[in-house]
């Protein structure tokens, strides 16, 4: 009888063949005969005894499971069978995981290993407990920003919102037996490398192939990279063509601003952060590429993403206190929305592609609103517009008076980030604006914004 899923023939014993136990338990159980041929024919073992005894305490040694070792014979000959039986939870042999597929053993790694302890323990990444933090560490700003989104996106009650930070963890399910679950360290500690690297955002503006041409890595939680990251692409990466309608001056940005804020929400989401690798997003003038890692649901492909579909987050818990923020829908319609936001714009539907264990969704530039240089403004044809483009140079007063105008919340510290200029020179150009009369501060120091003159 040839080899199968549930049976290898071994002429004799070798200690690496504890990894093919280790398969067979994770898979569906199965036999290995030692003493036979590959057609199973029998030759048998001179050291029957010592095998009895060696391999039951070996395999239970190393991989803490149990198995029935017999001895058979046949034709005078002894031989030895290992019963494995399917195991109901993970099982490693020194640290490893292996997995019984048709007649072949595997090594399970990357995320087919995440999706295995997923499947067989049905325990979610983001909802391991962590040891080692506590809740008076998290970063009392990512608190103030998700209350906020929250309310303004009418996903919560202010009155449901005026707990402690504590309490409002245990409200949102972040919390199990008084530790934090991992998403609550994702989504509100300011250092979450110390649970998983690769936990950040890196933007790139590229040129022609590989010519990177500047770059910024966006750290801390998730909530506080989503609260900065748009307006960091909108106000440093990108440049609106600018147009008049009847002496009222139009803005237009080469990617729907609404479909590219949904696709980094998404990829925040639902990375696969087990992986260790950041979110990357790449600024062409005429593209902009979102990549992260991802494991789909199985059967599911590139095709099945653009057409309707249930929501099946890889992350629940990260993702339920983002759908409460506003920052991803819980239907399936993100992608959806992607699409319609770019027909609105009068760009092609973004394009999806799966890479092994990464996902890319493509977005493709206006042509009209293309500005192939960030210190060369899109001049048009008539008169008027040559002439008051003439005046958007791109000086640090013209660079905060933009990202005021697109966010009057934004920080100086913030500001100092986006432009990349010191603090201390942003603090004294912001001053200058102020006593120009170009700019002035409403509302108290913390919750207050600034309005444009």
């Amino acid at each position: 009888m040839a080899e199968n899923q549930n049976t290898e023939w071994k002429e004799s014993w070798r200690d690496e063949y504890l990894k093919w136990i280790c398969g067979f338990a994770n898979a569906q159980g199965g036999r290995i005969y030692v003493g036979t041929r590959d057609d199973g024919t029998v030759i048998g073992v001179s050291d029957s005894e010592r095998l009895l005894e060696d391999i039951p305490n070996k395999i239970q040694t190393t991989m803490g499971i149990i198995a029935d070792v017999n001895l058979l014979s046949e034709n005078g000959l002894e031989y030895i069978e290992i019963v494995v039986s399917p195991s109901s939870y993970p099982v490693n042999y020194k640290g490893e995981y292996h997995y019984r597929s048709g007649s072949t053993k595997q090594q399970l790694r990357g995320n087919a290993l995440t999706q295995f302890i997923r499947e067989k323990t049905g325990l979610l990444w983001d909802s391991v407990p962590v040891d080692y933090i506590g809740a008076e560490e998290l970063d009392s700003n990512s608190f103030e920003i998700f209350r906020r989104e929250a309310v303004r996106k009418k996903r919560m009650e202010k009155e449901d919102l005026d707990l402690s930070n504590e309490e409002l963890l245990d409200h949102l399910d972040l919390m199990e037996n008084g530790k934090l679950k991992r998403a609550a360290v994702m989504l509100f500690y300011k250092k979450p490398g110390r649970i998983i690297t690769g936990c950040y955002v890196k933007i790139g503006k590229f040129g022609e192939g590989a010519d990177l041409q500047y770059q910024d890595t966006l750290e801390g939680s998730l909530f506080s990279i989503a609260d900065r990251v748009i307006d960091l692409i909108y106000t440093k990466y990108l440049k609106a063509a600018i147009t008049y309608e009847h002496d009222v001056r139009v803005e237009t940005y080469p990617f729907p601003r609404e479909g590219v804020r949904e696709a980094v929400y998404n990829a925040l989401g639902h990375n696969n952060y087990a992986r260790s690798v950041p979110i990357q997003i790449r600024i062409e003038d005429d593209a902009m590429y979102i990549s992260n890692s991802c494991i789909l649901p199985q059967s599911w492909t590139a095709e099945t993403l653009m057409r309707p579909h249930k929501s099946v987050p890889f992350n629940p818990s990260i993702a339920n206190v983002f759908y409460r923020a506003g920052y991803i829908e819980a239907w399936g319609r993100g992608i959806q929305k992607i699409c319609d936001s770019c027909r609105e714009l009068g760009t092609p539907e973004p394009e999806y592609t799966i890479l092994g264990d990464d996902m890319t969704v493509k977005f493709t530039a206006l042509e009209s609103a293309q500005v192939s240089d960030l210190k060369t403004p899109n001049r048009q044809n008539d008169t008027l517009n040559d002439t008051l483009n003439d005046t958007l140079n791109d000086t640090l007063e013209n660079k905060i008076m933009m990202i005021l105008e697109t966010n009057p919340r934004t920080t100086q510290t913030q500001i100092s980030q986006i432009t990349g200029c010191a603090l201390r020179t942003v603090k004294r150009v912001m001053k200058k604006l102020a006593d120009d009369g170009k700019i002035v501060r409403q509302g108290s120091r913390k919750n207050g914004e600034w309005k444009i003159l």
